[in-house]
């Protein structure tokens, strides 16, 4: 943890506490699945990055579940969801998050997503495009990087497969330091929930395969298929935010500026002092953002 300047400890539990949540481990599809839930009314499914967890979004959870429903899940092959033997594929993971709207009893959601959680979004949208009200890309569409920002990629790479090495606090500090635009924001908390997460029996080996699996969707068509395909963003017919940073690293903003602009029905921002983290470092700005929006989706 870390303190502020006025001396405070900051806390998840400061940011979860203020409202009602439960977390459960629901079965999806065969996969034991652990997921928090918040709020309710409209669903709202909120989709984490490559080798991350539902703590990503501690800072959104209160503020968004006073309109919505909101499903926080470990994505499948994360956290202390299971990790079956798949390709990792944007299928697998749209897949499984529609199993979890259907366990809880929506036919349709809006469906926000940071990173790689971002493209899943776009593809739940392009696939079945009856079931996503309207989406939230939070630094993830379906626009390859330039060689610059694919070698950015690979440098969070070789930060994931430094932690074999050695899962040390330090080495999971330097991987999750690559997110944000300030490393004084990522808390020692923060840091021991990774920790004890990738301490699970083969966890570090399947981040690792789910990681390179991630870049190789980035370099072009792979084993898996072709996903990250901006030309089927024209495609994608319900209301879109797209919420950028200015420090994104691997791919910034002027690099995706076009391929966001091929979307029909879409609303960008550029969330200042952020890097891949804007819901995590710009909180409060993020979640008036979704919050205006998902709530005047009816009217667009």
């Amino acid at each position: 943890m870390t303190a502020d300047a006025a001396g405070v400890t900051s806390s998840m539990w400061l940011e979860l506490g203020a409202a009602p949540f439960r977390v459960e481990f629901p079965v999806i599809g065969g996969v034991r699945t652990r997921v928090l839930v918040a709020g309710s009314g409209p669903g709202l499914i909120l989709l984490h990055g490559t080798g991350g967890h539902l703590e990503a979004y501690q800072k959104n959870v209160v503020p968004l579940s006073q309109h919505f429903t909101v499903i926080v899940p470990d994505m499948i092959g994360h956290g202390y969801t299971d990790r079956p033997d798949l390709d990792y594929t944007l299928d697998d993971y749209a897949d499984h998050a529609f199993g979890l709207l259907d366990h809880y009893g929506f036919e349709q959601a809006f469906v926000s997503g940071e990173s790689i959680g971002g493209c899943v979004a776009v593809w739940m949208a392009l696939r079945s495009p009856r079931r996503v009200r309207a989406l939230v890309l939070n630094t993830g569409i379906l626009e390859r990087p330039d060689a610059a920002g694919l070698k950015q990629l690979e440098d969070l790479e070789v930060r994931t497969q430094r932690l074999a090495e050695g899962l040390s606090l330090e080495a999971v500090r330097r991987r999750m330091e690559w997110l944000v635009y300030d490393p004084s924001i990522m808390t020692d908390e923060m840091i021991a929930v990774r920790r004890a997460i990738y301490s699970q029996p083969g966890m570090v080996a399947d981040v690792q395969k789910i990681m390179h699996a991630v870049i190789e969707m980035n370099r072009g068509p792979y084993a898996g298929g072709d996903y990250i395909q901006k030309d089927r963003l024209p495609e994608v017919s319900c209301p879109t935010q797209v919420l950028w940073s200015d420090h994104n690293p691997g791919k910034p903003y002027a690099r995706v500026k076009p391929a966001i602009e091929l979307i029909p029905n879409v609303e960008t921002h550029v969330i200042k002092n952020a890097a891949h983290w804007p819901q995590y470092e710009q909180p409060e700005h993020v979640n008036t953002l979704m919050i205006e929006f998902l709530l005047g989706v009816d009217g667009r």
